[in-house]
């Protein structure tokens, strides 16, 4: 290198090498370089027989992007032709590169590490970087922090190649040369990346070139080259690259924000024909959306999941099937959502095989955090799906029917049918809501009521004196709607049939009569 320099060049040259990091700061970089062939593979069991399954990289002589366990036992290697592959193993199963799919998947595990801290940004292609220092000590320190996130990412199909480091492009260069040993003083970069190979580095090609020329190898070979003369040489990007490594300068990173709303793909690497063996597919998207709500704080009432099937099915007028429902609050527990839907697709007659499925969330709202016990397991605590999820899901919307309590005294009209969808009321029915929530304030402190209210009240005079009831409780005095024209002055009881039946019957005193007609209107469980 020369010794000249220009006033550039002596700028460079006297710039400051004190550390420039947050304080504080200490990044985590979750690589995955197996993602070509994650975003197939993830939608089955890891433990599952999955025969040899390859990624091509399509055009007229595709080659093997990445294999799975099964393939690379069979000799195949990345790089490889696919007719070379096929001769190799002759059932390999193939699907093109889907550089969409990957992408969707940086951003999901970046929805992850979002519930661990909110400094998270992508990588591209394969990596998403996080501050995890201020973390550290909410979560019980790093080692506990780094295990419930792989944990979490694991359960989504994901097996991340770690890299901690005071910087961002420390981290991710130790993510790339699979240096798991976390460095935690800036002082200490210098040695931990002085031996990585050049290459690690985000450097134009022609740079590359010409330190390769010059027998430069490693980082630390580059860091020993007078900054001026490496700044003519190579370009000023070589000498920023490698001071933001060291912390030197700051690295500005644009922070991941999480979609507005949810829709995520996950295709299959092969197709499946029916809906029992799309379980496991089903909780890795489920797993994603609870992610996307937690970093959100929302839950979600309405959901789509689309079942895509193949091209020459759909060229033939098949389209996509498309299954969507409610649910009767918003959730993000995957045990319910997950309850819910499996529910629901056990009840779709599949009209050809599916490839990918598409879960979008229709509607949300915002859902409240739940305050943490004291004491240890306090995740352990089962999610039980509700009856009326249960029911929804496998009788259909239509078959199930939601009554909400309103505040009036009179026992017919003292109920409505509620909506069926929560998402789709309107804005107005949130005083309905309001009044309702009152209705069953003042419901608690009135007598016990029946479930089963008769469609019309009925005369029991004739029965009565067959055979007396036994009153057990009453009389409560209902006297009301003067106001509307449907007047009543009603005493009730609970009474006792001969067979041991309770019922709730009134007398009728509308017309100021004393010993009026008696009337049956509900029935007890």
């Amino acid at each position: 290198m020369a010794a000249a320099a220009t006033a550039r060049d002596a700028r460079l040259t006297m710039a400051p090498s004190a550390p420039c990091a947050a304080p504080g700061a200490l990044w985590l970089c979750l690589r995955v370089p197996t993602l070509p062939v994650d975003v197939f593979t993830r939608a089955w069991p890891v433990d599952d027989p999955l025969r040899p399954f390859v990624v091509s990289s399509g055009g007229h002589y595709p080659r093997v992007v990445g294999t799975n366990g099964a393939a690379a036992a069979g000799g195949i290697v990345a790089g490889q032709l696919i007719s070379a592959a096929l001769a190799l193993v002759p059932g390999l199963a193939t699907r093109d590169r889907d550089d969409g799919a990957e992408a969707a998947a940086l951003a999901d595990i970046a929805i992850v590490v979002l519930a661990f801290t909110p400094a998270t940004c992508l990588a591209p292609p394969d990596a998403v970087l996080a501050d995890i220092g201020p973390s550290l000590q909410l979560f019980g320190g790093l080692r506990a922090l780094v295990g419930r996130l792989l944990r979490s990412l694991r359960a989504q199909g994901y097996a991340p190649l770690l890299g901690i480091a005071p910087t961002a492009d420390a981290a991710l260069l130790l993510a790339r040369a699979g240096r798991v040993q976390p460095v935690l003083e800036l002082a200490a970069l210098p040695a931990a990346l002085d031996d990585l190979p050049l290459h690690l580095l985000d450097l134009a090609p022609r740079a590359c070139d010409v330190l390769r020329a010059a027998g430069v190898t490693t980082l630390g070979a580059m860091r020993a080259l007078p900054r001026a003369g490496l700044a003519r040489r190579c370009g000023t990007a070589a000498v920023t690259a490698l001071d933001r490594a060291l912390g030197r300068i700051p690295a500005a990173r644009a922070p991941y924000a999480p979609p507005l709303r949810f829709a995520a793909r996950l295709p299959l690497p092969a197709p499946v024909e029916d809906t029992q063996a799309l379980g496991f597919a089903l909780q890795r998207l489920v797993q994603q959306l609870a992610a996307w709500l937690t970093a959100r704080g929302l839950g979600v009432t309405r959901l789509t999941l689309t079942m895509v099937h193949e091209p020459h099915m759909r060229l033939r007028g098949i389209p996509s099937t498309e299954v969507m429902f409610a649910l009767g609050a918003p959730a993000r527990a995957v045990a319910h959502l997950q309850g819910v839907l499996r529910e629901r697709i056990a009840r779709v007659a599949l009209p050809a095989p599916v490839e990918a499925l598409l879960l979008a969330s229709e509607a949300t709202a915002p859902l409240a955090g739940r305050n943490l016990e004291l004491l240890p397991g306090d995740e352990a605590h089962d999610v039980a799906v509700p009856l009326l999820e249960r029911l929804r899901a496998r009788l259909g919307d239509d078959a199930v029917t939601v009554l909400a309590p309103c505040a009036e005294h009179r026992p017919e009209l003292a109920q409505r049918e509620a909506p069926r969808s929560p998402a789709a009321r309107p804005p107005a029915a949130a005083a309905a809501d309001r009044s309702a929530s009152a209705a069953a304030r003042q419901a608690e402190a009135l007598p016990p009521r029946p479930l089963w209210l008769m469609d019309a009240t009925q005369p029991i005079a004739a029965q009565l004196d067959r055979q007396p009831w036994i009153l057990r409780d009453g009389p409560e005095r209902i006297e009301s709607g003067w106001w509307d024209g449907r007047d009543f002055r009603r005493d009730y009881f609970v009474a006792e049939t001969p067979d041991g039946a309770l019922m709730w019957i009134y007398r009728d005193h509308r017309y100021g009569v004393d010993d009026g007609e008696w009337f049956l209107h509900g029935l007890y469980a």
